[in-house]
């Protein structure tokens, strides 16, 4: 998937009339990009559209329509498009209650290097965490993290090919796994050359 460019994005003006339009194509598409691992954590997989949304929501929020502000939200933002041959995903532990957060997250140190895709057939590729920042620190792990993971040309052809995938965690607090319903998993192919 090409990166954004300014050109690909809406003037302030014409996404405050398109927004919600938009808003709600790209809600509907995030239906069928989300995977929960266990009752807590949850991937969300990003591509072109679901990264313009962001885009256009930052800028919209923070009233930049200034070039070199534009730029800055781009180069943010754009590393969390696939490049076509890796998937990515904001990913979120999600505990309710404060102090139960604050506990596990601290029992979770190192989580984020645990997650793993299957593709039915192959070996399990473990995530890249955090490249932009380390989000962890050594009493917690953090809520939030952004991950890539690197599928070879086998993966991707065995994927197209219609191969399951299934995701999971290995971490001894939190091991957990999921098979990828068709819907997603067709979804993410997309993301995939």
């Amino acid at each position: 998937m090409k990166p954004l460019a300014r050109k690909d994005l809406l003037s302030l003006e014409q996404y405050a009339t398109e927004r919600p339009s938009f808003r709600a194509r790209v809600l509907d598409h995030k239906q069928h990009r989300r995977v929960d691992i266990g009752p807590n954590l949850t991937l969300y997989f990003e591509d072109r559209l679901t990264v313009q949304y962001q885009v256009q929501e930052m800028l919209r929020i923070e009233k930049i329509f200034e070039p070199g502000g534009i730029a800055e939200e781009l180069e943010a933002y754009n590393p969390l498009i696939p490049d076509g041959h890796n998937l990515k995903a904001t990913v979120m532990l999600e505990f309710e209650d404060v102090a139960i957060r604050r506990l596990r997250l601290s029992e979770l140190i190192g989580l984020e290097h645990q997650v793993w895709l299957q593709v039915a057939g192959c070996d399990k590729v473990f995530a890249i965490a955090n490249e932009d920042l380390d989000r962890s620190t050594e009493d917690k792990t953090a809520a939030v993290h952004f991950m890539r993971f690197e599928l070879d040309a086998a993966m991707v052809s065995a994927l197209k090919g219609g191969a399951g995938l299934s995701f999971g965690c290995d971490h001894p607090g939190y091991r957990h796994q999921a098979k990828v319903a068709d819907n997603t998993l067709t979804s993410l192919c997309g993301d995939l050359d």
